[in-house]
């Protein structure tokens, strides 16, 4: 099974630095939150943005309906 990659928590710049260096993320999360962690599988790569890991959304927030 391919691994997959998260980013959590980009904005604007660092979206495209993270892009250039990881590629195109297959899975974007605004939040890091329960719906995202629920998300990772076991081998896939998150990035994270700014500190993004240290901060837990209590609610979830369904990325998906942004696409």
């Amino acid at each position: 099974m391919e691994r997959a990659v998260h980013f959590v928590g980009f904005r604007g710049e660092e979206y495209f630095s993270a892009a250039r260096l990881f590629g195109p993320p297959d899975f974007f999360h605004y939040y890091l939150d329960n719906r995202a962690i629920a998300e990772f599988m076991p081998g896939d790569i998150v990035v994270f943005a700014n500190g993004a890991e240290r901060r837990l959304h209590e609610h979830a927030f369904n990325d998906s309906e942004r696409f």
